[in-house]
């Protein structure tokens, strides 16, 4: 099971049992060349899966909210844990934009990652400063929005 396919039923995904995992915050720069240092965010958490025991995702986020488009991107990974087909993980990479709003707030921060080549767009709603929960194309939360959260490392 792909990401992707996650991703699409994440709606029906959402409401079944599934555990997310915590942790604490770090960030990295990168050595002083004379220009700003580059930032890394690490998001993780384990998502819902039917066929297995949680999918850990890990987002690394390049750069800031206010850094130039070329210096905002990402790495995503997704471990299948105890999965029967023992799929590797997946990886993508790409570009991250900010938004505002989703469907019942104006005023939220959503993250837009584009993977490069194939794959489709994920996007996730910034709840705090060390929480990023996964919601749908339309920005909308899911129902057991919870389950789909990822929490700064």
């Amino acid at each position: 099971m792909q990401i992707r396919t996650l991703l699409a039923s994440a709606a029906t995904v959402a409401v079944l049992a599934g555990c997310a995992s915590g942790g604490t915050q770090t960030e990295s720069g990168a050595a002083d060349t004379g220009s700003a240092a580059a930032t890394t965010t690490t998001y993780e958490g384990t998502l819902p899966c039917r066929s297995c025991d949680g999918i850990d995702l890990t987002v690394n986020l390049n750069g800031t909210e206010s850094s130039p488009a070329a210096e905002r991107t990402f790495t995503l990974e997704a471990d299948y844990q105890n999965h029967p087909q023992n799929p590797d993980p997946e990886q993508y990479q790409g570009q991250w934009e900010t938004m505002t709003g989703t469907a019942v707030d104006p005023q939220a921060t959503v993250y837009e990652l584009t993977p490069n080549g194939e794959g489709q767009i994920y996007y996730f709603q910034k709840i705090d400063d060390s929480t990023l929960e996964l919601i749908d194309p339309q920005r909308r939360r899911f129902e057991n929005g919870e389950m789909l959260r990822l929490t700064r490392q």
